[in-house]
């Protein structure tokens, strides 16, 4: 496959005070005219991730409006599980709310990071979310006791099925991590049963870390894009991509993910965190580039 860029669309300008910066894991959920509306992860002044959005307009050339005035989530209580920010996962509309799997963050001593996933749940009357608790809804666990992040969900009729990404050790430095994706299952999209298994492993030479997975189903078979990076000539994300018959199977074709940095600007120095979806009889990719959105989002189509 090989993916056309299509531009640059959206930066904060840093005119919010709890968007200074960055617009990294664009999710796009479909409004009833045709439009989308993309959650993002920005930043305030001290780094702290909250979650905004913005509309755009699929059928004219993405132009965007309706950029969120208030955070959609914003950071937890202090000793909560998301009080050092929180970031878009994964956006499932049930029963006519939006649920958002998001990561929270919590800064640590030993390690640079914890990172555990929790739900909130939309109120459609204001488009803001509210926690569904004040705790994780997926923790560590004894089959991910250091550190888990962002989901991918999937509903598949009286299943619901993930795959989040999860550290297989620690240290002092985010190059020990060795974090790869695994899967899970629930049965109401709420409680999750998980064995430790990791469905997608690292494989390249001096690779560190697999993260933010968005599988797609089609017709013949299961589709992964996610991020993956490592030591030496490439430090710095790319976009990989692998296929499965069941979703559990995964065969990686990071050779066949069709796109890479530009020569120049924005996403010259890194492509990350894709958003893949349908619309018009094409398929089209939000992503991020240099420095995990710092940058912004862009968007691209696939050119078959």
């Amino acid at each position: 496959m090989r993916w056309k860029k299509l531009g640059h669309l959206f930066q904060p300008d840093g005119s919010l005070p709890w968007m200074r910066s960055h617009a990294a894991n664009p999710f796009g959920v479909r409004l009833a005219d045709g439009r989308m509306r993309i959650f993002f992860t920005c930043r305030d002044a001290e780094q702290r991730s909250h979650i905004g959005s913005v509309v755009a307009d699929l059928d004219g050339d993405f132009a965007l409006s309706e950029l969120s005035t208030e955070p959609v989530l914003a950071p937890g209580l202090p000793g909560t599980f998301d009080d050092s920010g929180c970031a878009v996962g994964f956006v499932v509309p049930v029963d006519g709310r939006l649920r958002l799997y998001y990561l929270g963050w919590n800064l640590k001593v030993t390690v640079p990071w914890l990172n555990t996933i929790g739900l909130a749940i939309e109120d459609p009357a204001t488009g803001r979310f509210e926690r569904w608790s004040p705790a994780p809804m997926m923790d560590r666990h004894r089959h991910d006791p250091y550190t888990i992040s962002y989901p991918s969900v999937l509903h598949e009729g009286d299943r619901w099925r993930m795959w989040y990404g999860s550290n297989l050790q620690w240290g002092k430095e985010p190059e020990t991590m060795q974090h790869v994706i695994k899967y899970a299952e629930s049965r109401d999209g709420l409680h999750w049963e998980r064995e430790g298994r990791v469905v997608v492993p690292l494989q390249h030479e001096n690779e560190y870390a697999l993260s933010k997975p968005l599988v797609v189903r089609d017709a013949d078979r299961y589709r992964m894009w996610y991020s993956y990076r490592g030591r030496g000539a490439i430090s710095t994300y790319r976009i990989g991509y692998a296929e499965s018959p069941d979703g559990l199977q995964w065969s990686r074709r990071d050779d066949e993910a069709g796109i890479d940095v530009s020569a120049d600007g924005w996403d010259s120095e890194m492509v990350c965190y894709p958003f893949v979806f349908d619309h018009g009889g094409r398929r089209y990719m939000l992503y991020n580039g240099n420095g995990y959105g710092r940058t912004g989002f862009g968007v691209a189509v696939l050119d078959d």
